[in-house]
């Protein structure tokens, strides 16, 4: 019998030709996949990408990341094809002719990385059948405990989005975590750990979203993304204290998440104040 090409039987590798048969179909977003054994970050990669002039629709994938970043430069490292690593390249300041899309305005853009969410909360609940929420502004939890991340970074006039999914991460590899604890799908007593069928409907949500988003140029509410991300938001209800980019703090009620994405807090003096940056702490 040939030696297996990898050494965990449990994680078997992403095949970079099953993903772009799926995936880079006519027509569609997504124009070319670069699936690497092990990178630093998928989302440098993307965005060193962007800067040379790739176009819009690029999917960076990693099976091992060891360097990657997260809001506010915290680190998520992946073992070994133990979770998804993907960043995606997006342009969305600019117009496309034969999609019929103009440039959205660069204020919606902080809509992106919430889109992200959306996506990849539905493509955990239909493929994993696990229970998962959205913590504003960029977390997956599933168990009140954290399973995944987003970060969206601007590159020139490019956007990279950049996902990090623990898949089949064990205790022992957990990242320390100074808030929520770590979890995985695994952990969290997924019906499927198949990282494919996960990769495919994620990518596929995501293109499904972005195309709603500028075909309405931008606008969450028009294209339905709004009440989406509000279904799905688990901060909304909760009494929340957030550390603000100053250094101040912000304790209160989430009543909604509005329009521009921001958080809307009532604080104790019955004051709205609207959030667009920040830590979040779920309080109860």
């Amino acid at each position: 019998m040939p030696a297996s090409p990898y050494t965990d039987l449990e994680r078997p590798p992403l095949s970079a030709r099953n993903l772009e048969r799926a995936l880079l179909t006519p027509g569609g977003l997504w124009r070319r996949l670069d699936l690497r054994t092990e990178t630093g970050s998928t989302n440098a990669d993307a965005a060193d990408a962007a800067r040379a002039g790739e176009p819009e629709g690029l999917i960076v994938v990693a099976e091992q990341q060891v360097a990657g970043r997260g809001r506010r430069d915290r680190q998520w490292v992946s073992p070994p094809r133990a979770g998804i690593t993907v960043s995606v390249l997006l342009r969305p300041g600019v117009a496309d002719v034969e999609r019929g899309w103009g440039a959205v305005p660069s204020r919606h853009f902080g809509w992106l990385s919430l889109l992200a969410g959306v996506a990849l909360l539905e493509a955990v609940q239909r493929v994993a059948e696990v229970d998962a929420a959205l913590k504003w502004p960029n977390d997956l939890l599933v168990q009140d405990a954290k399973c995944a991340g987003i970060l969206a970074e601007a590159a020139g006039d490019a956007v990279v989005l950049g996902i990090g999914l623990n898949v089949t991460t064990r205790p022992g590899e957990l990242p320390p975590t100074t808030g929520l604890p770590a979890t995985s799908l695994q952990l969290a007593g997924a019906r499927s750990t198949d990282r494919d069928p996960l990769l495919r409907a994620l990518l596929r949500g995501l293109a499904r979203w972005y195309t709603g988003w500028r075909d309405a140029t931008g606008d969450a509410e028009m294209c339905g993304l709004l009440g989406a991300y509000r279904r799905g938001c688990a901060t909304v209800g909760r009494t929340v204290r957030v550390h603000l980019p100053a250094g101040a703090e912000l304790v209160g009620e989430v009543t909604t998440v509005d329009a521009d994405g921001q958080l809307v807090i009532r604080s104790a003096d019955g004051r709205e104040n609207r959030i667009s940056a920040g830590d979040v702490v779920h309080v109860r």
